[in-house]
């Protein structure tokens, strides 16, 4: 390059551009790709005022040919260089205020992800039509500036563009990506305006939006006004109701999309369905759901497997998760994961120790929750030091760096263990931040071993991070009741009647026969109130000859002893055990799921009520499982 004269004529231009193409390698590959297809005719377009003109790379074609020729290059670039030369040719030409290539440029510079320089582009055209806006808006939409999209779809009303279904499709997943309700609702109120409320995919776009922000009533608001509702609707509305907790509710809708026949229930819709099933506990409800799956041909279908595998687990009913686990062709990491989960909830430590050795084998590298299910499953059977083992394992062997639920597994295996102040380092030492639920579960393990002075501290940590809770409080009270310490009882109500902090009312459920039944403590709802207080009282006389004794420390009130034995034969999961005696026949496996955590006193009754009436229980609380039969727990008092 240094042997180029600093004088250029017209003769050794052609020497220049040879010795460019021999120091710049990527000048070839980037220009010649695109340049070698233009015509003399294009290249005179580009060019109008170049008296000289190279030597035209191909014969010159009809100008039909050349916008073919265009077309297809502008699909095939997806490189900036390729983009930029294009873009060239398509302002000298003018051919960038053609509707046809303008979009097709637009499209490329979307897929591309370059969204700059598309926002760029598209100021340069003229007349933008609502198609080229919505190619924007959909790009906007699924970026990182989803706000954009919202912008843009403001401008194109401002330029008298009028929005199409498609339009407002994209600006409503914008507004629930950027968070904003605000916006939402006057694209909703546009869309009434101008008529677009047959439009069901729209609507169902809208129950998402709705759904979202937990606005349940809206999103049936909604799919009521449809005219025809489709699966997908239908679906929309079941995710709806799992995402509000209306659990209840997905399998009503799961039985009336069966019952009404338009839209039958598709892979989707079990997936969502199960989920529902593993939540409440419902095992009867989740078999049919099974059974459906299989008529319908999905049993192959892998995420289904999976979810099923996790729904047998959660209802305590680990030979099916296992029958459902083993006819899965080509396991993957979720499918092992699940399964390692599942023995780990059930109180099968060593046994989900065995599956993760068996995975190993098979060559399918675990992931972070097949290190969440096995922490978990040291936790629930004592297992310390294989637990602090893998927590070491996984940084080191296999990369992964534990997070929060990691450690919130390894403060719930210390804290059972009477490791508090070990457990308590833990968290402060820990590399990430920790959660308000970490510190619930160390606020537990205090009240378990009567810790009040290290729960007083871990309440401090919450009240910074600004996540406490009334239930937080409720444990800090069972702590001070345990200890006797009926001054700080008072004074901590006293608080929390000063600051209106009310406690969530303890919720049992049982089902029997497809149906879930609820209970609170001293229900009085149920249509059978007076059989069950029956069958219950006469269940307490028949266990207390068994040696059963309330445990009054439950009791976070001070009175006298047997007013605390009175006040506690009533709980939810108590009700909820006297309905299952009550309507099944003997020997039959009662499951009840309930939303706190059991009580000791509930406990020992369940322990008590399983050895005297030869029935299997499986109660599944807010923290882990609790199987009883003959007298005895799975779980072995590791509260």
């Amino acid at each position: 390059m240094t042997q180029i004269s600093a004088c250029i004529n017209k003769k050794n231009i052609t020497i220049i551009v040879f010795s460019l193409k021999l120091s710049i390698p990527s000048f070839t590959s980037t220009t010649i790709p695109i340049h070698r297809h233009f015509s003399l005719e294009s290249f005179q377009e580009t060019c109008p005022n170049n008296d000289q003109h190279p030597k035209p790379m191909l014969k010159s074609t009809s100008r039909h040919q050349q916008q073919q020729t265009m077309v297809s290059l502008v699909k095939s670039s997806t490189h900036k260089p390729h983009l930029l030369q294009i873009h060239a040719h398509l302002t000298r030409s003018s051919l960038l205020q053609n509707p046809k290539f303008s979009l097709l440029f637009l499209s490329s510079l979307c897929s591309s992800r370059d969204l700059r320089y598309a926002r760029l582009f598209f100021s340069q055209i003229k007349n933008p039509s609502s198609s080229q806006c919505n190619t924007l808006i959909r790009a906007y939409s699924s970026s990182n500036s989803p706000k954009e999209a919202f912008f843009l779809y403001r401008e194109m009303r401002q330029k008298g563009l009028k929005p199409d279904p498609i339009s407002f499709s994209f600006v409503i997943k914008s507004c629930v990506k950027f968070r904003s309700v605000f916006c939402g609702l006057q694209v909703h109120g546009r869309i009434i305006r101008d008529g677009f409320l047959s439009d069901c995919l729209l609507l169902t776009t809208l129950m998402e939006f709705y759904s979202s922000f937990a606005s349940r009533e809206d999103a049936c608001k909604v799919f009521d006004e449809m005219s025809q509702k489709d699966t997908v609707a239908w679906n929309v509305l079941i995710s709806c109701y799992l995402r509000n907790g209306r659990t209840r509710d997905v399998l009503m809708l799961f039985d009336n999309m069966k019952t009404e026949g338009v839209c039958e229930p598709d892979d989707v819709t079990c997936l969502l369905v199960t989920q529902a099933c593993a939540n409440l506990g419902a095992l009867e409800f989740g078999e049919k759901v099974h059974r459906y799956i299989k008529e319908r041909g999905y049993g192959t279908a892998r995420n289904l497997s999976n979810s099923l595998i996790s729904m047998y687990s959660r209802c305590g009913c680990l030979d099916k998760a296992y029958d459902v686990f083993k006819g899965i062709g080509e396991k993957n990491v979720i499918s092992w994961s699940a399964m390692i989960s599942g023995l780990a909830m059930n109180g099968f430590g060593r046994d989900a120790i065995l599956a993760f050795e068996e995975m190993r084998k098979t060559g399918v590298i675990p992931d972070e929750q097949t290190f969440t299910g096995l922490l978990s499953a040291c936790s629930h059977c004592g297992l310390v030091d294989e637990g602090m083992e893998f927590l070491n394992q996984m940084s080191k062997e296999f990369g992964i760096m534990p997070n929060v639920h990691h450690y919130g597994c390894v403060v719930d295996l210390l804290g059972r263990a009477g490791l508090l102040e070990q457990a308590y380092r833990v968290i402060i030492s820990m590399k990430v931040k920790p959660d308000a639920t970490i510190w619930r579960t160390l606020l537990g393990a205090c009240r378990i071993h009567g810790h009040f002075t290290l729960g007083e501290r871990v309440i401090e940590h919450l009240i910074e991070l600004k996540a406490q809770e009334a239930g937080d409080y409720v444990l800090l009270l069972n702590i001070y009741s345990s200890t006797g310490s009926w001054e700080k009882v008072s004074e901590l109500r006293k608080f929390l009647k000063d600051k209106g902090i009310q406690t969530t009312p303890g919720c049992s459920s049982i089902e029997l026969k497809g149906i879930v039944h609820e209970f609170i403590v001293d229900d009085v709802s149920h249509p059978q109130k007076h059989e069950i207080y029956n069958k219950l009282d006469e269940i307490n006389k028949q266990l207390k000859i068994a040696g059963y004794v309330a445990e009054t420390t439950s009791e976070l009130h001070d009175l006298g002893a047997e007013e605390k034995a009175n006040a506690l034969s009533y709980h939810s999961e108590k009700l909820a055990l006297a309905f299952g005696v009550l309507v099944t026949r003997p020997g039959t496996t009662l499951r009840v799921t309930k939303n706190l955590r059991i009580c000791i006193d509930c406990h020992n009754f369940a322990k008590f009520l399983s050895g005297v009436y030869s029935r299997q229980l499986i109660i599944r609380d807010r923290t882990r499982f609790h199987h009883f039969r003959d007298g005895h727990c799975s779980c072995k008092d590791y509260w």
